[in-house]
């Protein structure tokens, strides 16, 4: 029951539009007053939880994909999925998704992504003969690449508060990544030869149309292949990685794309400070609330609890899986990640779950959170680009809540779709 209350407590005050860093930290030391009668060493808890080397790879991965989003390559990006998938059914759509997928592994973010492809692409799908809606929820789904395909945010936070491998959760992402964009390509295959045949195609492109394409697109495909490339071969940390990776799109984009000058270096800075500052914020007070839950020992409880229950793994997971489904309808991720996983942490570990196993279906189930309303970050994304009503872009979107709902439970049920290429890198 106090741990129902705990929790219920601190989602009425989020709710109220308290900024979630000061909702945590003023629910959790008014918490620790309550309870221990003082605030103890919470500046010490704090300034642990910061002083991370790891935490070093967030900026560094927001300046890089920046640095790329100001490069304008992604006109280069869809112009080369589009050649290659014109004459298939769907073929546009499925150059959406392609493109959403690289650009994933370039920005590391679910709005990036959909409103950088989006601000392209749908116009286009439009013009091509696709329903409004449809345009709106491929690429709302699509976007949600952003946070599974690495680099990615939440999973750099996830690997600090869990002390788990982020090289290892950064490979395993790429599989179940590449089997939702894959699941995506194939609805929107069968979607376009069944409800959609007037939507217009083209001719196969030729043996040199593709390869000029691919020459255009060459370096901004190298970006993804040189960071997870380096990361498997244990040549780079995630750390080093991100610098590295950083390095690599400042050239590409300064010098050979040339869209990038001083003005683009100075203000992709200062926008990778303030994501970089929102995160450590929300961090710190994540902190102080982590330290109230120990003090009080509600992760014991749940761990008596969930034994209690003998559900097993499978029951914990599913258990897990539709709790956080529920709270990302109203939380966004980062919070989600920071307030659940201190307290399951513990149950983990007494049921043997591999911590980045968990994590990539966590990942997934964030995904979900950015096209379920009522605060889906990348419905609000389309919603800014199209000026659109609402309505349809949620409907839209939710065929693809079921297909990544499909995924997960295939991740869940397989998980060497996640676990086979962390168990395969150098060094593991």
């Amino acid at each position: 029951m106090t741990i129902a209350l705990i929790f219920l407590g601190l989602l009425l005050l989020l709710f109220t539009g308290l900024p979630i860093f000061a909702g945590l930290a003023l629910f959790g030391g008014g918490l620790l007053l309550a309870t221990q009668g003082e605030l103890g060493s919470v500046t010490e808890v704090i300034f642990g939880e910061i002083n991370r080397y790891l935490l070093v790879a967030i900026p560094l991965f927001a300046f890089m994909a920046q640095i790329m989003i100001r490069g304008r390559i992604v006109d280069d990006l869809y112009n080369t999925a589009y050649t290659l998938t014109r004459h298939l059914p769907g073929g546009l759509g499925i150059a959406t998704i392609l493109a959403c997928t690289i650009f994933a592994a370039i920005s590391g973010s679910s709005v990036a992504t959909a409103l950088t492809i989006g601000a392209v692409a749908i116009p286009q799908m439009i013009r091509y003969g696709y329903e409004p809606k449809a345009a709106y929820g491929l690429v709302a789904a699509g976007g949600t690449l952003g946070i599974l395909i690495p680099p990615s945010g939440p999973m750099v936070l996830y690997g600090v508060t869990t002390d788990t491998s982020i090289g290892g959760l950064f490979m395993a992402g790429i599989l179940p990544g590449l089997l939702m964009a894959g699941v995506f390509v194939a609805w929107s295959m069968v979607s376009t030869a069944v409800t959609h045949r007037h939507i217009k195609r083209e001719k196969r492109a030729t043996l040199p149309e593709a390869l000029v394409a691919i020459r255009k697109s060459l370096w901004a495909l190298s970006l993804p292949v040189f960071v997870l490339g380096g990361m498997y071969a244990g040549l780079f940390t995630a750390t080093e990685a991100a610098a590295a990776g950083a390095w690599l799109a400042l050239f590409v984009a300064v010098v050979i794309y040339r869209t990038v000058g001083w003005r683009g270096i100075w203000e992709s800075a200062l926008d990778a400070c303030r994501v970089s500052a929102m995160l450590f914020m929300i961090l710190a007070g994540a902190a102080v609330f982590g330290h109230v839950l120990t003090k009080l020992r509600i992760p014991q409880q749940v761990v008596q609890t969930v034994i209690a229950a003998d559900i097993g793994v499978t029951g914990f997971l599913i258990v897990m899986m539709a709790l956080i489904f529920v709270l990302g309808m109203f939380l966004e991720s980062i919070s989600i990640i920071l307030i659940t996983t201190p307290v399951i942490m513990p149950v983990m570990l007494q049921l043997h779950i591999n911590p980045i196993w968990y994590g990539v279906l966590l990942v997934i189930n964030l995904e979900l959170a950015q096209i379920t309303p009522p605060v889906g970050m990348n419905l609000f994304t389309i919603k800014a680009i199209t000026k659109s009503p609402m309505g349809p872009i949620v409907r839209g979107a939710a065929p693809y809540v079921l297909l990544m709902i499909l995924v997960m439970a295939m991740v869940m049920i397989w998980p060497q779709i996640a676990l086979w290429l962390p168990s395969t890198m150098r060094g593991n």
